[in-house]
């Protein structure tokens, strides 16, 4: 199955669409969080090339020395896009974070991380406000479809370049713009606990992802018709399940309406 992409066309329709955001909306600058994963690389630069790197203010918010890798990938994009290091905010969440989980007991790795995830989005939302900006997300089209993102955490923000790309999409948009390898090829994770990666904790790879999802949301074809086009029964149950137990977070909040 072929979701290849014309990335050069892409990359010209995402940076008007950025572009006139911005200028519809009043505003010049542009708030982002980097993670030093291909997403939020890929979002940064497009942004870059559409508001003009001067415009534009990073922010890595990592958790003590966690994920400390991919804090130093983010510095190098920074460094490869010779956006002004000045305009680099880095800020370890860990002091702001500890306090709310110790508050108790019995907290697991899942709500540690969204915890994490919105305490950066508060982090986010307040620099755009400083700064009269407005903040860049960094969602591709997987992770939104499958639910795989923190409710007014990761998935808060003004503007989404990559939301209609497909992780696999995203890659090859990354390649066409330059990024430097070393985060291409890096394992996506989130960073939200030693050794998470976002694939082994699906229990499928975003290849297989990508391609049940377009064959589900796209093809329009049914679970069955789907394993029948040679993928495995556990895999596309595991991916369609996690679709569907994540779908009440695109139908909130519930609004009741007068008559």
């Amino acid at each position: 199955m072929d979701l290849t992409i014309d990335s050069k066309l892409i990359y010209e329709k995402i940076i008007k669409f950025i572009s006139s955001s911005f200028k519809k909306s009043g505003f010049s600058q542009a708030v982002i969080g980097l993670s030093g994963g291909i997403d939020s690389a890929v979002s940064l630069t497009l942004a870059a090339q559409a508001l003009e790197k001067e415009n534009i203010y990073p922010y890595i918010l990592p958790f003590g020395d966690l994920n400390s890798i991919g804090v130093e990938d983010a510095k190098l994009l920074i460094n490869h896009l010779t956006i002004p290091f000045d305009h680099l905010t880095i800020i370890n969440i860990k002091p702001l974070v500890d306090p709310i989980i110790s508050l108790d007991n019995s907290i697991d790795d899942i709500r540690k991380g969204n915890i994490m995830a919105r305490m950066r989005m508060i982090l986010l939302m307040d620099a755009a406000k400083k700064r009269n900006a407005l903040v860049v997300g960094t969602e591709n089209k997987t992770e939104h479809v499958l639910g795989y993102y923190t409710r007014f955490g990761d998935e808060a923000s003004d503007v989404e370049p990559i939301q209609s790309l497909y992780k696999t999409q995203v890659r090859e948009l990354a390649t066409y713009l330059g990024i430097p390898k070393k985060i291409i090829a890096a394992s996506p994770t989130a960073g939200l606990w030693e050794g998470q990666t976002d694939e082994g904790e699906f229990g499928f790879t975003y290849e297989e992802a990508d391609q049940i999802l377009y064959l589900k949301f796209e093809k329009h074809l049914s679970e069955e018709e789907i394993v029948k086009k040679r993928f495995k029964r556990e895999v596309v149950g595991k991916v369609l399940g996690r679709v569907k137990v994540n779908e009440f977070k695109k139908n909130l909040p519930m609004v009741f309406i007068t008559e």
